[in-house]
Order: structure tokens, then sequence, then C-alpha cells
């Protein structure tokens, strides 16, 4: 990879970053106009249940004895303008899930792409070895919205190379946690085995809405 893909690719990286952060941020605004909202209703019911609708006057149109009208319109009126915001918040939550979801499409094409041209230019014929190294472990998951995912991992691909990892310098998980840890922010070559034919994915490890750089559990293979 050239230092322009590298830069190009680290820059894609620290976008969805940032859009991930702007997505929990309005998650967490949601979660607070609902709390607040709920603070409100509780004042209504705290004055006999009163409610969103319920008259404030009596039968005779004098203004209620038994509620605090004060708190009660302080309490609708809060709810209305938490209930437009919350509405708002969704829908800035809407756009930028979709956002998020077609840049990850653009740049898993993208990635797709590269690999195949990589591939194609490390058919047999350019001194590598013509026999195929063997797959050493299997994707058992993957976390949707994950860097494996976003990299085009799938469940029951078998990595035959992870990086500098492949079947002959294999011991253990230990081996791809390493490679994963010193190339976070970095894209990693990924050579799978998927329907019996191999391909090549770029795998960015990178800190995600969930736990770890990849978001995706491998599981040795028993030979």
């Amino acid at each position: 990879m050239s230092d322009e893909e590298t830069r190009r690719s680290r820059g894609s990286s620290e976008a969805r970053a940032a859009a991930v952060s702007d997505i929990q941020e309005l998650m967490r605004r949601k979660e607070e106009i609902e709390a607040q909202i709920k603070a409100n209703y509780d004042v209504l019911e705290g004055q006999k249940g009163i409610g969103m609708d319920e008259p404030l006057v009596d039968c005779e149109g004098y203004p209620r004895a038994d509620v605090d009208l004060y708190q009660v319109r302080t309490a609708r009126h809060n709810i209305i303008c938490l209930q437009n915001d919350h509405k708002a918040v969704m829908k800035q939550v809407e756009e930028a899930l979709h956002q998020l979801h077609a840049r990850d499409k653009e740049k898993q094409a993208r990635d797709l792409a590269e690999a195949r041209r990589e591939a194609l230019s490390r058919r047999p014929g350019q001194g590598e070895s013509q026999d195929p190294l063997q797959a050493f472990a299997r994707v058992n998951s993957v976390s949707a919205g994950s860097p494996a995912s976003f990299a085009g991992l799938q469940v029951d691909d078998e990595i035959v190379e992870f990086g500098s990892v492949n079947a002959q310098n294999f011991q253990s998980l230990q081996n791809v946690s390493s490679v994963v840890q010193h190339s976070q922010g970095r894209p990693l070559t990924v050579t799978v085995i998927r329907r019996g034919e191999r391909q090549q994915l770029r795998l960015v490890p990178t800190r995600w809405a969930g736990k770890g750089l990849l978001g995706c559990n491998i599981v040795p293979l028993q030979r």
C-alpha cells in the first residue's frame, strides 16, 4: 500500500471514529431528554394524576384548588418542549446512522477493489511459493458496525493470513492479538477462505462503540 493510500485509510478511520462519537453523544442527549420527560410526567402524576389534558377548572369554571396550577402548567409546557427536542434528536440520529452506513459501504467497496488488485499482483509466477497456505483460524462471530464488519469479514470465514500471522508461524490467538495491538489505526491484509474461494480483505483495527479493536471473535482451527 502506498503512503497516499495509507493516509487515506487512516483519514477514513478517523472520520468514522468521529461519526461514531457524534452518534454516541446524540444517544446520550436522547436519554437525558427522556429522563426529563419522565420527571415532568411524575410531577403531573403527583398532582392527582392530572395528566396532559385534564381541565384545570372545576365544574363551575373556577381554577381548581386541589392541585398546584403553576406546577401543572410548567410541567405540561416542559413536556411539550422536551418532546419536540426528542423528535429533533431522533431525526439527527437517523441521519447520522444513514451517513455512517453509506460511508462504510463506500469504504468497503474501495478496500475490496484494492484487495482484488493486490491479489492479482501476487498471482504465482512472481517468485512466490506454489503451495497455498492452510487456514489456521475461523471467524465465529462478527458484530454489526464493527471494524471487522466494516472490512467485510463474515462468520465462518477461515483465516489463512492475518497480517504477518499464517499457519506456519501461528501458535495461539495471542499471535493475532499482538498483531492487532501493534496495528491500531493501520490497515492489515487479512486473507480468508470463503465458500472455497480465497479473498483478501483490508482490516483496520480501531476503537469503536463496542469492545476491543475488531468486533469479531476468532477461534483456532483443530487440524
